[in-house]
């Protein structure tokens, strides 16, 4: 796929997609479907992430987010807080409990190599 991901969408792993009918006979049969989909680990962006990857050019593909999403999970279950995930030439901060990325960086700003207010680190390769 070479379609890149759009930003300010939430990206539901596993969750039946959303149909936008609103009919009431469909309702019963969704009445769980609101709370599968809260329930559903997505990946969020804050607006300070959607910003810095517009302004980076960073774009994710389908396959990428997939892997950011796994280790946020991985993250996750070590009890993480605040995880860098390091992928090639990007690295994103996430807020792991929220699982929000909170801001995002390419190469040339990953060459300080100083990262803070974060307690884990994940290196996807």
């Amino acid at each position: 796929m070479s379609d890149g991901v759009k930003i300010n969408h939430l990206f539901p792993v596993g969750a039946p997609p959303l149909t936008g009918a609103k009919n009431t006979a469909t309702r019963p049969q969704q009445a769980g479907g609101f709370k599968d989909m809260l329930d559903a680990k997505v990946l969020k962006f804050s607006q300070h992430a959607e910003v810095r990857m517009k302004q980076r050019g960073i774009q994710l593909q389908p396959e990428s987010l997939t892997k950011i999403m796994n280790a946020v999970d991985e993250a996750e279950s070590k009890g993480a807080k605040d995880s860098l995930i390091v992928m090639k030439d990007i690295a994103m901060i996430v807020n792991v409990p929220s699982r929000t990325v909170v801001t995002a960086l390419d190469g040339k700003q990953m060459q300080s190599n100083v990262f803070t207010n974060i307690d884990s680190a994940v290196i996807l390769s």
